[in-house]
């Protein structure tokens, strides 16, 4: 039964690798920073997320894998939210999207309605 735990969380451990990985190369090489700021929050959360089920696969203590599932339930409550937050503040504060964007929907937010009155 450990070989196939340990198996288990090999598998688990490389497909995490695979998704932070994946993390990381679309940081180098997307075009902008809200871009960038998607592929470091969806990819490397799921990473994260993985590696630390893997953990609690493999931990023999319960204590180490409740904290690991702890992690796991931090990480997706967290990382979604930050994000936002961050580009939010980034195009408030004026960083501009790539020139290849289709569509801007915080200019359109940003912009104050008029109101007609009766």
């Amino acid at each position: 039964m450990n070989v196939v735990i340990d198996y288990v969380a090999g598998i688990l451990i490389v497909i995490g690798a695979l998704f932070t990985l994946t993390a990381s190369i679309g940081l180098l090489r997307l075009p902008d920073l809200y871009t960038r700021m998607h592929a470091a929050s969806k990819a490397g959360t799921l990473g994260s997320c993985v590696v630390l089920i893997a953990l609690a696969v493999q931990a023999h203590d319960f204590a180490i894998a409740t904290r690991a599932l702890a992690g796991v339930a931090f990480f997706l409550l967290t990382a979604p939210i930050s994000a936002h937050l961050l580009a939010k503040a980034a195009h408030s504060a004026g960083y501009r999207l790539w020139q290849g964007s289709v569509r801007d929907d915080m200019a359109d937010a940003a912009q104050p309605r008029q109101t007609t009155q009766s």
